[in-house]
């Protein structure tokens, strides 16, 4: 009794504690959030004088992360919406939609009256009810200069056999947050998690809401057990029994003054109805073991649910702050986790068939005899970490893991011969690494678009699109190629735009930028002709990264000088900036 009895007292002490610290983040938040509720008034009337459904075709969407991508429940479509890009200046918010037609590989741009605010780190979630419908909920409406933020509590949906916007409005939901999840678990979608940030302030959140696709109603759920601590960016998906699994995630707390300290999650717990189903508004927490191979500590990975009660989990990045530098490591490979099993494993891909490929992988399994104990159950075939450091002029050091799928030693040393006798076996595309990008799974078929990596100060999204068959796990197709040269990235002291400009999406600035970069690249020509000094070391040592992330996005077919061009160009933009 006293041990239990100690416990409850210290569970009442942390909701005490959290509900102060809402309310104080509230009220800080407040001000911040009434100067930006006029901005967003503002968009809100340019949007209002749409009165009719526009749909025409267009290029791929321009760079961006934190958006959502959703699979149409009944076409052949993919549905893009929101989004933000940071240029080094200006934070840029979207609310545009895109639809991507997975047979004819070409995108549309669907403008419907009276859409949702410009947003990111929103949650969307797909019903196939009355044709299809897509539900947003919450997400967050940054200031251009990136210093004030809004946190949506707006619940929208998306009819998509009609093409409209209808908010729904309905009391006793989640208060605003960004960076939480939700999914759609039978006629219910269920809301964990999140954040709330302020100036100088924030909050992490473990609360449940559940909202009725029936009734339209919200109820706050009150699971007994003990549930993941509060935290953002986690893997959240259902069963096929109605429960609900939580894994990792992200938060910080202040330790002293101006001091944060974050904390990657890798723990993981299962949400479900007590009694069978009989009494379904009562809910419980269990602490789940899995087996397996977990995914390695990460923040910012992206999440989606596969064939055969499998959930994935593709990317993220691992930050690690030191005294006088950054060190983040990118991923771009994939963890599967097995619903039924209760197992995660690594998702290894096993090349296209060819029987000179398999001979060659039996000569090199032999060739490399026993590996380390951690390797030793993998096949041969298994991705090879390749862990690059690109260091900044300041001295911050960078460093970038890419998981390359096969033996890289094998592949640098034959690749030539490779092509030469089977076309199918040139250098496997796959996405560079990256974090905060958007999933969708249609008939068992994974797509990865956009997301950013860093590199020292500099930010660099990503437009890219890539699919691979997670029935077959044999290559990544490269569908929508990354254009490095078309990035902006302008420094601080250059800003010289009102807010308004920086906050209204940017396409026309981003436009512009293009242009004048392809002026600059035909006076130079070459973007590493007559290098300084510092500029030939830098490039010396990080050459060949550069080379291997440009053959990685421009794909197999890719004439070598061409590739070459692009990577200098891609390590020169880097080094200037980080002058």
């Amino acid at each position: 009794m006293g041990k239990k009895g100690k416990r409850d007292k210290k569970g009442k002490g942390a909701e005490k504690t959290a509900a102060k610290m809402e309310k104080k983040v509230s009220r800080r938040a407040k001000k911040e959030e009434e100067d930006l509720e006029a901005l967003i008034a503002e968009f809100q009337n340019l949007d209002a004088k749409k009165t009719q459904v526009i749909e025409s075709s267009c290029p791929p969407p321009s760079p961006r992360l934190n958006g959502s991508l959703s699979a149409h429940p009944e076409k052949d479509e993919l549905i893009l919406f929101g989004g933000e890009y940071f240029n080094g200046q200006k934070t840029y918010l979207y609310n545009e939609l895109y639809v991507y037609n997975i047979r004819k590989n070409s995108w549309s741009k669907v403008e419907i009256p009276n859409p949702p605010p410009r947003r990111c780190a929103h949650q969307a979630a797909v019903v196939p009810t009355a044709g299809g419908q897509l539900w947003i909920f919450g997400g967050e409406f940054a200031s251009p200069n990136g210093e004030q933020f809004y946190h949506y509590k707006d619940l929208w949906v998306l009819h998509l056999a009609t093409k409209t916007w209808e908010q729904i409005k309905a009391s006793g939901g989640p208060s605003g947050r960004s960076g939480h999840r939700m999914v759609a678990c039978k006629r219910q979608l269920i809301i964990f998690g999140g954040f709330h940030e302020s100036a100088r302030d924030y909050i992490y959140y473990n609360d449940v809401y559940a909202f009725n696709l029936d009734s339209f109603t919200w109820s706050k759920m009150t699971p007994s057990g003990i549930g993941p601590a509060p935290r953002s960016g986690c893997q959240m998906a259902t069963t096929p029994e109605g429960s609900v699994i939580i894994y990792g995630g992200y938060s910080k707390q202040r330790i002293k003054k101006d001091v944060d300290k974050g904390t990657l999650h890798t723990d993981m717990f299962l949400l479900k109805t007590e009694g069978a189903g009989k009494e379904e508004d009562k809910w419980a927490w269990s602490r789940l073991n899995p087996s397996g191979v977990k995914p390695t500590p990460r923040s910012g990975f992206s999440v989606a649910i596969g064939p055969n009660n499998r959930s994935l989990l593709f990317g993220g990045v691992h930050d690690e702050e030191e005294e006088e530098s950054i060190e983040g490591d990118f991923f771009n490979d994939i963890y599967f986790y097995d619903i039924g099993k209760n197992r995660w494993f690594p998702g290894q891909l096993k090349g296209p068939k060819s029987e000179k490929r398999k001979r060659r992988r039996g000569r090199q399994a032999e060739a490399e005899g026993a590996g380390d104990e951690e390797m030793e159950k993998q096949p041969p075939q298994g991705p090879v970490e390749i862990v690059k450091e690109v260091v900044a002029e300041d001295g911050t050091v960078m460093t970038i893991k890419q998981v390359i799928s096969g033996p890289a030693e094998e592949k640098e040393r034959s690749e030539s011969e490779e092509e030469e006798e089977d076309g199918a076996l040139g250098q496997q595309v796959e996405p560079c690494p990256r974090s905060n990008a958007m999933l969708a799974v249609k008939h068992g078929v994974l797509y990865v678009y956009g997301g950013m990596f860093e590199v020292g100060d500099r930010q660099f999204t990503l437009s890219d699109l890539y699919s691979i068959d997670l029935h077959k796990m044999e290559e990544w197709k490269v569908l929508v190629e990354m254009d490095p040269e078309a990035q902006e990235w302008l420094e601080e002291s250059d800003e010289e735009d009102d807010d308004m400009e920086g906050a209204e999406g940017g396409e026309e600035e981003e436009e512009s930028s293009e242009e004048e970069s392809e002026d600059e690249e035909g006076e130079e020509q070459h973007p590493s002709v007559q290098p300084d000094e510092k500029h030939a070391d830098y490039l010396s040592r990080t050459e060949q990264y550069w080379i291997k992330l440009a053959r990685s996005n421009m794909g197999p077919d890719a004439k070598e000088k061409k590739v070459v061009k692009v990577a200098h160009a891609m390590a020169k933009t880097f080094y200037e900036d980080s002058l």
